[in-house]
């Protein structure tokens, strides 16, 4: 008699428990997501994002766009790291996250282990800009013209240790150039003296270049991706302008803390893949110089693995140490 008691008891308890994950997934998400953006209203990686989360009306709950602001992104990069594993918190990752090691020796997260990936939703390409006047009209001229006069010309940066510092610096050491670097504090100064022809040349975001490019104010060397950009399919890639094996690519997508169920990673991956089909959205993010592109989770963790090690190498060999 105890026996049939204690299996009865104990069955039912044992089968709750079994499914009690995919249950969990099925009645999910019963309240608003929130997506932490690291970075302020109004920016590229702010509008990727609201442009995402506006097409992803067919879930039952809304997904909420959250600012967390400081120290390059790691305040809102820590802040999901640690937040729980349940679906309701997740992170507009961005491609500057996976710099993050090469720069910080203490960093309270880790890039590799404290986040499930879910999908890629765009790529980011750099583009290699010049003043308008310049004398080189491309790389190999640019590349020539560097040779000729070690440690003459210059290029800017954004802002030392940002990706596209890092994007110059590869391009420093695949050439045997010598090139002094000019860290600004943010795009557009960098953009203004480029214009102005104070400084050599600049890496920037092709959504920064963009308009400079097609009002003619600067001219565009090339593109940092193996494949050309879509918003500018007249610019040759590095790779094809005279710099073989040359890419380095940043992006957003989006990430949920490690430990959140595969479910809830699988059924967000399903949602965020039918939003970036939609042409219109696909559309924008041309225009705003960027690639729309999902990935599985799986290519997504191993894309952040493979820019981990990348960037490190590429700080390695400029002589930045992690502080």
């Amino acid at each position: 008699m105890r026996l049939k008691v204690a299996t009865h008891v104990v069955l039912p308890i044992l089968l709750l428990t079994a499914f009690a994950g995919p249950l969990s997934a099925q009645t999910y998400p019963s309240r608003p997501v929130r997506l932490i953006v690291p970075y302020p209203p109004g920016g590229a990686s702010d509008l990727h994002a609201r442009q995402l989360t506006a097409k992803m009306t067919d879930l039952p709950q809304p997904v909420i766009i959250e600012n967390r602001v400081g120290a390059g992104g790691n305040v809102a990069f820590d802040y999901v790291a640690k937040a729980a594993p349940d679906g309701y918190t997740l992170l507009w990752g961005a491609g500057s996250m996976t710099v993050a090691p090469a720069l910080s020796a203490n960093l309270p997260f880790d890039v590799v282990k404290d986040y499930a990936p879910i999908s890629l939703v765009v790529v980011v390409q750099n583009v290699l800009m010049v003043p308008a006047n310049s004398p080189s009209k491309n790389v190999n001229e640019l590349i020539a013209a560097a040779k000729a006069q070690p440690g003459k010309l210059n290029y800017a940066s954004a802002g030392a240790g940002g990706i596209p510092h890092l994007t110059m610096e590869l391009l420093k050491s695949m050439t045997g150039t010598n090139i002094a670097h000019i860290p600004y504090k943010g795009d557009s100064p960098a953009l203004t003296d480029l214009i102005a022809g104070r400084v050599d040349m600049y890496f920037a975001t092709i959504a920064g270049g963009i308009q400079h490019i097609k009002s003619g104010k600067v001219r565009a060397l090339g593109v940092s991706a193996k494949k050309r950009a879509a918003a500018l399919p007249e610019v040759p890639t590095l790779d094809e302008a005279g710099v073989p094996g040359y890419e380095v690519v940043s992006w957003f997508g989006i990430l949920a803390p490690a430990g959140t169920p595969r479910e809830i990673v699988n059924l967000m991956h399903g949602h965020i893949v039918k939003a970036v089909a939609q042409p219109d959205l696909r559309e924008k993010y041309v225009g705003l110089g960027s690639e729309p592109t999902t990935n599985t989770p799986q290519e997504f963790q191993a894309l952040i693995r493979e820019s981990v090690a990348k960037f490190a190498q590429i700080a390695k060999g400029a002589g930045i140490k992690p502080e």
